[in-house]
């Protein structure tokens, strides 16, 4: 018998996260005296703050209510929580071991005493939280970057257009009502021509957006070349047709590996998620089966969220590519594991006479913190000959 992906997947990924809190919970219990009465207290909290967000995201499925937004909230600001945690462990493990090879480092650092035990938790705690709150102030204040591009080629009509490109919304429980709102609002000060999502609209589970309503919000977005989106894979973790369905109800139209015409000037095409293998067991098309049949003279705009094999949509003689799904790491210092993981983690490249342009997303997954850049809403003026 075969097992679901997504069995495989979670397994694999709660496995992970039991075992890097149980190495974070190990260290600091050891600042408490034994016997002491706040292990108790400390243990209840850690285990409530680590089974959070589990629980949470499992609530939205079957019961969702303000307990388990209270669950999801309070898991969400833990994982963040939870890996700066995992840093700090690790630097002193690693710090402790240098000292078995090295003799000469002060005797404190490898064998604190009591006092400088709950030390070292409580000055840990204050800088892990105020992370967090900067983190989190952060992220709610995104940025615009305006790009201009030079297609080079000729285009019917206009001699220049606006594209707003937002990637990454999460739209759900985290990035609600009002983030939702700011967005649209945002998007329409702007006065694109055309808006683009590119992918990650949902967040996994489509209930939260439906018991917020967030696709009405949604549909009050103004582009007179239209709205559409592409799935990412968040799409697919959730249930890809269900999400495309809601998104087209709500004035969004769908490219799934699909290309159209935009009144003639240039064509927008969008390819399905890399996860659409894993998570629905079917193939994309490739870019040159999508791409097909096209007049290679007029701009070619495409939306692929993951950024891999960039020199792709350069030998199919693509204009411009936008991508998003890496949130530049979301976190310091994960951003580094981007840039070795993407040939183009963040920012704007050209390869060719092909233009990239990857976005660090609006929302976020997981934590609502944002730390060593800022979200932001894209705005590319589209020249052309």
């Amino acid at each position: 018998m075969r097992i679901s992906p997504f069995v495989i997947f979670f397994s694999i990924v709660l496995t992970v996260y039991g075992l890097i809190n149980y190495y974070i919970f190990n260290h600091a219990i050891q600042a408490f005296p034994s016997p002491s009465r706040y292990t108790g207290l400390f243990t209840t909290l850690f285990v409530f703050l680590v089974v959070s967000y589990p629980a949470g995201r499992f609530l939205e499925r079957v019961w969702q209510s303000w307990i388990s937004d209270l669950f999801t909230w309070v898991g969400a600001f833990w994982l963040a929580a939870m890996f700066y945690f995992f840093l700090i462990v690790l630097v002193s493990d690693m710090i402790s071991l240098t000292g078995w090879m090295v003799p000469k480092l002060p005797a404190l650092l490898i064998h604190p005493t009591a006092d400088l035990k709950v030390f070292y938790l409580y000055s840990s705690i204050g800088v892990v939280v105020l992370a967090l709150v900067l983190g989190h102030i952060n992220a709610l204040h995104p940025r615009i970057r305006v790009i201009d591009i030079q297609t080079g080629k000729k285009a019917l009509g206009p001699k220049e257009v606006s594209i707003v490109m937002a990637s990454d919304i999460h739209l759900g429980t985290i990035i609600g009502p009002r983030r939702v709102g700011r967005l649209v609002n945002t998007i329409n000060g702007l006065k694109p021509d055309l808006v683009v999502l590119a992918g990650d609209v949902v967040d996994e589970d489509l209930k939260p957006v439906i018991r917020q309503n967030l696709g009405e919000a949604l549909r009050k977005i103004s582009a007179p070349l239209g709205v559409y989106a592409i799935t990412g894979n968040h799409e697919y973790i959730g249930g890809a047709e269900a999400a495309c369905r809601y998104l087209e109800n709500h004035g969004i139209t769908m490219l799934r590996d699909s290309v159209v015409s935009i009144k003639g000037m240039f064509y927008l095409a969008g390819r399905e998620d890399r996860s659409i293998n894993s998570f629905a067991g079917k193939k994309r098309k490739t870019l040159n089966s999508l791409l097909a049949g096209l007049d290679r003279d007029r701009p070619i705009v495409l939306m692929d969220h993951q950024p891999f094999n960039l020199e792709e949509a350069e030998r199919q003689h693509v204009t411009l590519q936008l991508s998003g799904h890496t949130h530049y790491g979301q976190i310091w210092p994960l951003n580094y594991i981007i840039d070795a993981i993407y040939e183009l983690g963040m920012g704007y490249k050209t390869i060719g006479n092909t233009h990239y342009y990857v976005s660090p997303g609006y929302g976020s997954w997981g934590p609502p913190v944002r730390i060593g850049h800022r979200p932001e809403i894209a705005l590319i003026r589209l020249r052309f000959e």
